[in-house]
C-alpha cells in the first residue's frame, strides 16, 4: 500500500470523455499530451503505476465502459462515473491491486469502507472535478469521492449549518446504486475477456448494510392543504412580479402531467418546444415528451391544466394557443435564448416552495410548512399521479408516468394488495 492515500479525480464529464481518453492512451506511448492536458491526472498515474502497473490500462477501459454507458444516458453516466471512480481509487490506493486483480473480500471490504469512509474521503458540498487554468484542466482540490449532506428540512432552518463528514452514512439507494454500478461494469468486462469472474452479487446477497424492504413503501407527495398553498401563492406572486408567471406554468406543467424535471428542461438529446404540444382532430390535447430510456411519449393534458398554459403563452407575448409548425422554446430564459436546464427549473419550484413554507408559517400550520421544506421538485410529479391514482385505469397512469410495466406504477402509486388489506382490516377489535 502506498503511504499516503491520494484523493483525486479521475474522470472528467462525458463530453470530454472522448478526448480525454485519446490522451490516456497516448500516455501509454509515452506521449505528453496528458501531462499537457491534466497534468495532476498525469502525475497521479504516474505514481500509481509504480504499486499497480495496470492501472492506466484499467482507467482506459473504465472510460471506454462508460463511454457506452453514457451514450444512453448521461444520468446513467454520472452514476456509475462516481461509483466506479472511488472503487478504482480504492483499489489502486488503498489495496494496491488493479480493478481486474481483486478477490471476493477485497469486494467486501471495499463496501465496508463505502459503508464507513475515511475522513479524508468526504467532502460537504458537491464540487466539480477539474478546473480549467491556463488552457489546462487541474483537479480541484475540494472535491472529494463521497459527499456528506444535511437534510433538505435542516438547511431550510439554518442554511449556515454545514454536514460534518462524521455524520456520512450511505442511503439504502446508494448502497444498491454501489453494487449496481460494480455489477454492470464486471459483466461488460467478462464479455471483453478482461476477467474471469464477477463476484458482486455474491458480495450483495450476503452483505450487512443493505435492508430487505417489505413494508409499505409511499412516495413523497404534498398534501391538499400545502398544494393549494404552493399553487395559490405563486398565482399571488404573479399579481406582484410577471416573472412569476414563468413559475406557475412550471409548476403546474410538473404537477399536472405527471413529468420529470428532465423531460421539461434543455439537454443534449431534446430541446423542449411550444409545438411539442398538439391537438387531435377531436379536441383533445397532448404534449409530446422525449423521456426516460430514451422514450418518447404523448401525455394527455387536463382541460383543467390549459388555462395555465395560455396565461404563459400570453405572457411572453404568444398567441394563447401554439400551433404545430412553431419554434418557440417551451420555457424562456428571462435573459439569453433557449430553454432552462434542470438545474434551473429547481431553482424556480424551490422559490416557490419557499414562498409556501412562509404562508404556511404565517398563517399557523408550522408541521405542514417543516414537512413541504424537504419537499423536491419530483414531488410534483408523485403528487398529480397520487392524486389521480384512484379514478384512472392502471395501464393510463402507467403510460402517462412513462412506465414500462404497470407494475411499477401499482407498486409506487396505486399499491393494491396493501390497500385491500387496510381495507379489510378496518372493523378489527381491542
Amino acid at each position: 500500500m502506498p503511504s499516503t492515500l491520494i484523493v483525486t479525480p479521475l474522470i472528467d464529464t462525458f463530453d470530454n470523455l472522448k478526448a480525454q481518453r485519446r490522451l490516456l492512451d497516448n500516455n501509454e506511448l509515452d506521449n505528453d499530451d496528458l501531462q499537457s492536458n491534466y497534468p495532476d491526472l498525469a502525475k497521479f498515474l504516474n505514481e500509481t503505476t509504480r504499486h499497480v502497473s495496470a492501472a492506466n490500462k484499467e482507467l482506459s477501459f473504465v472510460m471506454e465502459f462508460l463511454y457506452i454507458m453514457g451514450r444512453k444516458s448521461n444520468g446513467t453516466y454520472l452514476r456509475f462515473r462516481n461509483e466506479i471512480e472511488r472503487w478504482c481509487l480504492f483499489c489502486w490506493q488503498h489495496n494496491s491491486k488493479g480493478i481486474f486483480e481483486v478477490t471476493r473480500k477485497d469486494i467486501e471490504a471495499y463496501i465496508d469502507f463505502v459503508y464507513q469512509p475515511d475522513k479524508t474521503w468526504i467532502g460537504t458540498s458537491v464540487q466539480q472535478r477539474f478546473i480549467v487554468k491556463n488552457g489546462q484542466s487541474v483537479s480541484n482540490i475540494k472535491w472529494r469521492p463521497f459527499v456528506a449532506k444535511l437534510a433538505k428540512s435542516l438547511t431550510k432552518k439554518n442554511p449556515l449549518q454545514a454536514a460534518l463528514p462524521d455524520a456520512y452514512r450511505p442511503s439504502q439507494e446508494s448502497l444498491v446504486s454501489t453494487f449496481t454500478a460494480l455489477s454492470v461494469l464486471y459483466q461488460h468486462a467478462q464479455m471483453e475477456e478482461v476477467c474471469d469472474k464477477n463476484y458482486v452479487p455474491v458480495v450483495k446477497k450476503s452483505c450487512p448494510y443493505l435492508i430487505k424492504q417489505v413494508q409499505r413503501k409511499t412516495p413523497d407527495t404534498l398534501s391538499q392543504l400545502q398544494w393549494e398553498y404552493v399553487l395559490g401563492i405563486t398565482k399571488d406572486a404573479c399579481e406582484e412580479s410577471p416573472k412569476f408567471e414563468r413559475n406557475l406554468f412550471v409548476i403546474a406543467t410538473l404537477k399536472s402531467l405527471y413529468l420529470r424535471v428532465s423531460e421539461l428542461s434543455e439537454h443534449a438529446k431534446w430541446s423542449p418546444r411550444m409545438s411539442d404540444f398538439s391537438v387531435d382532430n377531436d379536441g383533445f390535447w397532448y404534449l409530446t415528451v422525449f423521456g426516460k430510456g430514451n422514450k418518447i411519449r404523448d401525455v394527455t393534458v387536463p382541460p383543467a391544466y390549459m388555462p395555465y398554459l395560455k396565461r404563459y403563452r400570453l405572457s411572453r407575448g404568444l398567441s394563447s394557443l401554439p400551433s404545430p409548425d412553431e419554434d418557440s422554446s417551451m420555457l424562456n430564459k428571462l435573459r439569453g435564448n433557449g430553454n432552462l436546464t434542470s438545474r434551473q427549473i429547481r431553482r424556480i419550484v424551490e422559490e416557490s416552495f419557499d414562498l409556501a413554507i412562509k404562508a404556511l408559517q404565517n398563517d399557523g400550520f408550522e408541521d405542514d410548512a417543516n414537512y413541504l421544506m424537504a419537499a423536491t421538485t419530483h414531488w410534483l410529479r408523485h403528487t398529480g399521479a397520487t392524486e389521480d391514482a384512484g379514478s384512472r385505469p392502471l395501464k393510463h397512469l402507467a403510460d402517462e408516468l412513462g412506465h414500462a410495466s404497470s407494475e411499477t406504477t401499482d407498486k409506487n402509486y396505486i399499491q393494491s394488495n396493501i390497500k385491500d388489506r387496510a381495507r379489510s382490516g378496518q372493523d378489527r377489535k381491542v
